[in-house]
């Protein structure tokens, strides 16, 4: 897998302090996307061991809220292997934090994957312009959802975050 950037201390990827992967890799090419430089499966950095110490360093830090995937889209075929196993060793090293990931995908088309069991909030859907809506907290478009991944399970219906 191949990334961008960690972003440290973000407080618009998700609920609370969070650190951020941006991950190489999309296939939406949604219009006016805010990261078109990510979706370059080739792009970017080598997702190596280095890159694994600095993520998990700021993952330690007490106040640190959780982890979000973004990108291109960690949901990216070449990525969900090496996103399934990041998101395992996570919640098995902090259990009492979250996980957030964005997708171009929609929550029918990801809710079989390995990955979706180690999730705590999804943000589903393609960006699309026509939709576009700065007040809306954690996405740009209000076709986008934000699905409480552990109540959707549960219900066996989409459930969305109490934002």
């Amino acid at each position: 897998m191949r990334y961008h950037n960690i972003t440290h201390d973000d407080m618009l990827n998700g609920d609370g302090l969070r650190t951020v992967l941006w991950v190489s890799g999309c296939t939406h090419h949604c219009p006016n996307c805010q990261n078109p430089i990510t979706w370059d499966i080739n792009g970017g950095l080598p997702f190596d061991d280095g890159a694994e110490r600095e993520l998990f360093e700021e993952l330690a830090k007490g106040y640190i809220s959780g982890l979000t995937f973004s990108g291109g889209d960690p949901l990216h075929p070449e990525n969900r292997a090496e996103v399934t196993r990041i998101a395992k060793k996570f919640k098995d090293k902090y259990p009492n934090k979250t996980i957030w990931l964005y997708t171009g995908f929609l929550w029918e088309q990801i809710s079989n994957l390995d990955v979706v069991r180690y999730l705590d909030v999804v943000i589903d859907g393609k960006f699309m312009e026509e939709l576009k809506d700065n007040q809306l907290p954690w996405k740009g478009s209000s076709n986008q959802r934000t699905i409480d991944v552990k109540a959707t399970l549960e219900k066996g219906e989409v459930v969305l975050y109490k934002e």
